[in-house]
């Protein structure tokens, strides 16, 4: 790839921005949370607990109501859930991590709109991937005028 003056100065403002990220409160929070994730031996046992009971999860759904511990494994897949979502230090991960990702959608949307309005950007946040001016984004025949091929 040949490098222009301009792709180096592009390239260095991308560098401060993420310093920028990197620095800011919101990842502060982030690395905090995850710390004290990791260090809660009780949190780490319901996560593997939920990885396990997933696992099993998903091989009984396979075969949906017709497998015979159909019943249970959706029981215990809700509780462990529960369980997963009540746990303080999971749940302040979790606030802290969609606070991150807002962030960074946010930050995605305004270089997408400042090149141009017909950017789009997978934010996978629905409520970021309305802004493009594709009424159904492109490849969908949306408003933009781009249609499938």
């Amino acid at each position: 790839m040949f490098l222009t003056t301009e792709s180096v100065r592009i390239l260095d403002k991308a560098e401060e921005l993420s310093q920028m990220i990197l620095k800011s409160e919101v990842a502060d929070q982030y690395r905090h949370s995850f710390y004290q994730l990791k260090q809660d031996e009780k949190a780490q046992a319901i996560i593997q607990k939920f990885m396990k009971t997933k696992e099993r999860y998903e091989d009984v759904m396979r075969f949906g109501k017709y497998h015979p511990d159909y019943q249970q494994i959706s029981k215990e897949m809700r509780e462990v859930k529960r369980e997963l979502d009540l746990n303080d230090h999971i749940a302040a991960f979790k606030k802290a991590e969609r606070s991150l990702q807002t962030l960074l959608d946010e930050i995605s949307v305004l270089i997408g709109r400042a090149v141009s309005e017909h950017i789009k950007v997978p934010t996978g946040n629905p409520f970021f991937d309305t802004v493009s001016s594709c009424g159904g984004g492109c490849g969908s025949g949306g408003g933009c005028g781009c249609k499938a091929s």
